[in-house]
């Protein structure tokens, strides 16, 4: 046999082959396709929950913050600093916000109570007071309707300090 016939006949032993496998790379292409996009949409969403987390966190350290405040502010009303006598009011709401013009406490308000228990023992006639500072942060369209949800983060923390004379 001459090379020249031998090199027609293994390309037509190679004809049938590869019309058996056409399409193939289109399936394997799809598929690749398909999974690059699933892992896209998870990793898109793994950001987003990692981005909301974080604005969780900082509005929960700026509610924490208004709470410490609302506690000192309260204990600087029950024992004031010139040593007259203060009052221990039952419940008090400030806008530390508006109130203060700081920047980053503003959609902040606090709710500050006090509660007084006075003892009548013989060796020391005391009085026990109780501060409770509840700070409520939030941001967005909080409280505009129903479809508030979507754009809405409100976080609350307190703080309780005990005092006494």
């Amino acid at each position: 046999m001459s090379p020249n016939r031998m090199l027609s006949l293994s390309r037509a032993s190679k004809l049938p082959q590869r019309s058996k496998q056409t399409g193939s790379a289109l399936v394997i292409g799809i598929f690749i396709i398909t999974v690059m996009f699933l892992l896209a949409a998870t990793l898109i969403n793994i950001l987003d929950d990692a981005d909301q987390e974080i604005s969780l966190e900082v509005w929960g350290t700026r509610a924490f913050a208004a709470a410490n405040s609302g506690a000192d502010r309260a204990l600087a009303t029950l024992f004031p600093v010139d040593g007259s006598g203060g009052s221990c009011n039952a419940q008090t709401t400030w806008n530390i916000g508006s109130d203060t013009n700081l920047v980053g406490f503003h959609g902040c308000d606090v709710v500050m109570t006090c509660s007084a228990v006075t003892t009548n023992l013989p060796q020391n006639n005391m009085t026990q007071y109780l501060v409770t500072s509840t700070a409520t942060c939030s941001t967005g369209q909080c409280d505009s309707g129903s479809d508030s949800d979507a754009s809405c983060i409100r976080v609350s923390r307190q703080v309780e300090v005990e005092a006494r004379d």
